[in-house]
């Protein structure tokens, strides 16, 4: 492998990761506030047609890009209408957003199956860094969607463990009760959680239609959102872990294409479920120590909350 297919490979596995990034960053946010949304895929899903919808129509993918934030917001909503304020159980009602999601795409995207979009979002491309071998067009040549993926994580990070507002976001996790016994808003806390959160998803479904692929399909996300979810996971919920979690998947991703690229002899379809596999072993390496799930993972996670009054 010579510098120029080492750069394009690691081009390739940055551009794999920034939509589980995108996605994983909300539902981390999501679950940190005791919500176990499994809605992900439904809304990522709603994202990329609704994105690819808008830019099709207007020619600009900027609204887009907004239009896609938009669908993810409005499909978690339904979910936290269902959850916090009905006491559904989140767990079957993640679920049935995410079959939902799969279902009303398909339909919503079929005159845009064949419609072709021109408009892309350009790089940004930083002068100097942008040179360096192997990493530079990687990490300073990309899109602003790019770039606003590596800076959320710093922001969230600060954030949750350096703001007023992030320490009452994770005690509503830990306890409910507590949190709303000391005056905290438990259900309002939780609801902006899974705006955010599907918000999050919303903008990684609107990355693959958009910058990524430039077209819809049905199930074009291809089971990512299952794949952020398990990041979170991976992660035991910390944003630093989430970041290098994406990262390694995208960069199996990327292997997967430059294998099929140079012709290894192996089937297409087992370099394709190369990922998934990947992030399989990961999840069962970490199950091997229930403890630092345990201990990491928010009290609450995906206990409703009854408020006495």
């Amino acid at each position: 492998m010579d510098i120029q297919q080492a750069s394009a490979l690691t081009s390739s596995a940055v551009t794999a990761a920034i939509p589980l990034m995108f996605a994983g960053a909300g539902e981390l946010v999501t679950e940190k506030s005791g919500v176990l949304n499994l809605g992900v895929e439904g809304m990522m899903l709603m994202g990329a047609v609704t994105g690819y919808a808008v830019t099709a129509i207007t020619g600009n993918p900027w609204l887009g890009v907004v239009a896609a934030i938009g669908a993810g917001l409005a499909m978690s909503l339904l979910f936290a209408f269902l959850t916090l304020t009905m006491l559904a159980n989140q767990v079957a009602t993640g679920l049935s957003l995410t079959i939902f999601g799969i279902g009303l795409s398909a339909y919503v995207g079929k005159p845009y199956t064949s419609a072709a979009v021109r408009a892309t979002i350009d790089t940004w491309t930083i002068p100097g860094l942008s040179k360096i071998p192997v990493l530079g067009p990687a990490l300073f040549s990309l899109t602003p969607l790019d770039y606003l993926a590596f800076l959320m994580f710093a922001v969230i990070w600060w954030f949750l463990y350096r703001t007023r507002a992030g320490l009452v976001l994770r005690s509503v996790g830990e306890s409910p009760q507590v949190a709303h016994s000391v005056g905290f808003p438990v259900v309002g806390v939780r609801y902006g959680a899974v705006a955010f959160g599907g918000g999050m998803a919303g903008l990684a479904g609107g990355y693959y239609s958009i910058v990524n692929l430039h077209l819809w399909q049905e199930q074009l996300t291809s089971g990512r959102g299952w794949i952020a979810l398990a990041l979170v996971v991976f992660a035991t919920w910390r944003p630093g872990r989430l970041l290098i979690g994406a990262l390694l998947f995208g960069a199996v991703t990327g292997l997967q294409f430059y294998a099929q690229a140079v012709g290894v002899p192996v089937p297409t379809q087992f370099l394709a479920m190369l990922p998934y596999v990947a992030t399989v072993v990961v999840l069962v390496l970490i199950s091997r120590n229930p403890n630092t799930i345990r201990l990491n993972a928010p009290a609450s996670l995906g206990k409703p909350f009854f408020s006495a009054g």
